[in-house]
């Protein structure tokens, strides 16, 4: 018997040079020759939809692989000026930072249930997207459709699912056992979830003051390396190499802008209701671990939106506008997201179906990039919250049916949402009944918790907001070397 070769998916340079070569043409670097001389070594494009190609590459392409990494980040970014990194480039390049809200009193009794429908949100919408998870557009409406799920109004099933749309567009392998609505018992584990569990630790062991070192060094210590993708999975390996942050960002890291700091970006919006910019800025402390540019601007509109929201005052319109606030005005994702309201919002009918061509038109606008990359992700949630006016269960159906990164994308929009319902009991009972209020994960000595115990956890972390100051100079801290 012929032993299967390992495949360490987001980590071997010869899949990585296909990412980074297409990462260099969605930020405006010329990397024609260097395509062309992996090409003519026989090196291939990136893996559609997974984390490594399908079989393994010729092992003398290795050495090659490296070399043409280490090029390809020399080469010169015309975004550079526009998309910083840096939090004081980036506030100097927003136009008006979010006002706080400075009369609110955090403790209140309406606090505690509003983090809990968070939570469960959060749970709900990533659990809906897992089955359907790598799919394209066209299998998730044709497996929705098949089963009278269509437009999606509730978890997928399996029955009654013609054999032939199923060999199509198969299950996402791993969710399938867990997360069709015949087998959902608890809420399964999810990086969608272990992140803001993390993140509730880091700011149980060390305050709104962290650093991104200790970001690092938390996941050392809880975070397993085989429960993370993408950037964290770089970000971790450059730790084990030793290299230190920020450079855990950028070192053969081609997935810097892609989606996964915007899942670690709840917590921190969730403990600072109606100080959007505080939480932005600490959804950039932990970004900056192992993203750039803007797959750090995910993590801070996404941030900025949910404090605004979670300071129960605004709709979702105010903690859209919130999120845009806190991100540099020309860079791609903010614009996407400017694209994605307007599209939402000149949608006539305003039903589930009607949101169907909204989501064909952002397709056709950013399908160019990565399925998990920060901005057409960004744009979706955006326009799903906008059509949906913040209703829980329009926001997670649109979010999910319009297809890219379906967990975290509906994991998203069900956290906002949930703030806005503003408590448990808003939320539909046939989302939340099946998770039993019970949450998996592998991040240590949290295993089977409950939603309203995370809340309670949440709340007590809870800053209020400050009192307007006339000049608060903005830092740009980094863990001394």
């Amino acid at each position: 018997m012929t032993a299967r070769p390992l495949r360490v998916t987001w980590v071997q340079p010869e899949d990585l040079v296909g990412h980074e070569l297409r990462q260099a043409a969605e930020d405006g670097r010329d990397a024609s020759g260097i395509a062309r001389r992996w090409r003519a070594a026989g090196g291939g494009a990136a893996p559609d939809r997974a984390g490594a190609s399908a079989a393994p590459a010729d092992p003398s392409l290795r050495p090659l692989a490296e070399a043409l990494l280490d090029e390809l980040a020399a080469l010169p970014g015309p975004l550079d000026d526009t998309e910083p990194t840096g939090l004081t480039e980036i506030r100097a390049l927003c136009a008006q930072q979010p006002a706080q809200q400075p009369s609110l009193t955090v403790r209140h009794n309406g606090l505690v249930p509003r983090l809990e429908a968070a939570w469960l949100g959060r749970a709900v919408g990533c659990l809906l997207g897992k089955p359907v998870e790598k799919l394209p557009l066209e299998g998730i409406r044709a497996l929705a459709r098949a089963t009278g799920n269509w437009p999606l109004t509730s978890y997928f099933t399996q029955t009654g699912l013609d054999p032939t749309v199923a060999a199509r567009y198969p299950w996402n392998r791993r969710s399938r056992a867990t997360s069709l609505a015949e087998n959902i018992d608890g809420m399964p584990e999810d990086d969608d979830l272990n992140y803001p569990l993390l993140g509730l630790l880091l700011l149980e062991r060390h305050g709104p003051g962290f650093t991104t070192a200790d970001v690092a060094r938390l996941w050392l210590e809880e975070l397993p390396a085989g429960r993370t993708f993408t950037a964290e999975r770089v970000a971790y390996r450059n730790l084990l190499d030793g290299i230190e942050p920020p450079a855990t960002a950028r070192y053969r890291n081609p997935f810097r802008e892609w989606i996964g700091a915007g899942i670690r970006a709840d917590v921190y919006g969730w403990t600072h209701p109606g100080d959007p910019a505080a939480a932005a800025a600490l959804a950039w402390q932990d970004a900056t671990l192992s993203h750039t540019a803007n797959g750090v601007y995910g993590a801070m509109f996404i941030a900025a939106a949910m404090a605004q929201a979670a300071g129960g005052r605004a709709d979702v319109h105010g903690a859209l506008r919130a999120g845009l606030a806190v991100i540099p005005g020309r860079s791609r994702l903010a614009a996407a997201v400017r694209f994605a309201i307007a599209a939402a919002e000149e949608e006539p009918t305003g039903t589930p179906d009607g949101f169907a061509t909204v989501a064909d038109r952002l397709h056709r606008a950013f399908g160019h990039h990565h399925w998990v990359h920060a901005v057409p992700n960004a744009a979706l949630l955006a326009a799903a919250l906008t059509h949906a006016e913040g209703d829980f269960t329009g926001a997670i159906c649109r979010a999910v049916s319009g297809g890219w990164d379906t967990d975290s994308n509906g994991a998203t929009a069900g956290s906002l949402a949930g703030l806005l319902a503003d408590r448990p009991a808003a939320l539909p009972e046939r989302w939340t009944a099946p998770l039993r209020n019970r949450l998996a994960t592998s991040i240590g000595g949290l295993d089977g918790i409950g939603f309203d115990a995370l809340a309670r956890r949440t709340a007590a972390l809870t800053a209020p907001a400050a009192p307007p100051a006339k000049h608060r100079p903005p830092t740009d801290r980094r863990p001394a070397p």
